[in-house]
């Protein structure tokens, strides 16, 4: 950690439908948000590490990420810029995700914050549909991924995706991170 950032939060996440981990920082570096995680998982039968940091201006708008995934068999990257409304995987703009301002990363529940923060929804609120840029793993492809929110309570949220086809209840702390994401992540540390 450099000495301009600050950090918020780390956290622990448990993969509830396999194997699989998370660490996770949560910082702030001046006039942006950093998000920070290792994922361990399987792909196949075979051990996967994933790691990536994100960063966000003051009001959670995606302004780059890099991603990388690393298998016995290979090692890629993919590196995200967002500028202007234009989306950019590894210097080639992504027309299909074009005026998205969140990114979803497939296999992290680090990025529901992005949305539960910017939109700041009131309890009884929904979200309209947006596109976020999903990454898909292991694939590392950057697609369009419909998305709804609303807030149930203070600190719970009804997580709506593919046209309302996928539908999870998400609990999270007082920085919008998730506690638990049910039947898919939860969190196994305590704040720090």
């Amino acid at each position: 950690m450099s000495a301009d950032q600050q950090l918020i939060s780390s956290r622990l996440w448990l993969w509830l439908q396999g194997t699989g981990l998370e660490r996770f920082e949560f910082l702030r570096a001046g006039d942006e948000w950093i998000f920070r995680g290792t994922i361990l998982t399987l792909v196949g039968d075979a051990p996967a590490e994933t790691r990536y940091e994100l960063a966000c201006d003051r009001a959670f708008r995606t302004r780059r990420a890099h991603v990388s995934l690393r298998t016995a068999a290979d090692e890629r990257t993919l590196e995200i810029a967002a500028q202007d409304g234009r989306w950019y995987a590894n210097g080639r703009e992504v027309p299909s995700v074009n005026g998205a301002i969140d990114i979803d990363l497939g296999w992290s529940p680090s990025t529901n914050t992005l949305p539960i923060r910017r939109l700041d929804l009131a309890v009884g609120e929904w979200s309209a549909e947006f596109n976020a840029a999903w990454v898909r793993f292991p694939e590392l492809a950057v697609e369009p991924l419909p998305q709804e929110y609303f807030r149930m309570s203070d600190c719970r949220y009804r997580y709506l995706s593919r046209g309302r086809s996928f539908t999870a209840e998400l609990l999270v702390d007082e920085n919008g991170l998730v506690v638990d994401y049910a039947g898919f992540w939860q969190r196994v540390s305590a704040q720090i």
